[in-house]
């Protein structure tokens, strides 16, 4: 994101960590509706500075429409995360 915000629209890059193991599933809810990644790219172990627990992944959003967006993440042993963001 850059210092105006996450924008309603436009392609945005956003890097999550998530514990647990398999796959990873992500999918965004919110008033334009149910929104997949427009890609993913799972970050190898030295692919990144940011030293926490679990594996990391790349992503690219555009979120339709301006509000709430609930980002929901699943890990194909079970493991679930949420994230809710602002687009404006």
């Amino acid at each position: 994101m850059d210092d105006n915000g996450l924008r309603a629209g436009r392609e945005e890059k956003i890097v999550f960590r998530m514990t647990g193991l398999g796959a990873l599933s992500i999918q965004a809810a919110g008033p334009g509706g149910t929104v997949e990644p427009t890609w993913i790219e799972e970050h190898g172990p030295d692919g990144s500075n940011w030293q926490r627990p679990g594996d990391e992944w790349g992503t690219g959003w555009i979120f339709p429409a301006a509000g709430c967006w609930t980002v929901t993440a699943t890990r194909a042993e079970g493991a679930i995360a949420t994230l809710t963001l602002r687009a404006t």
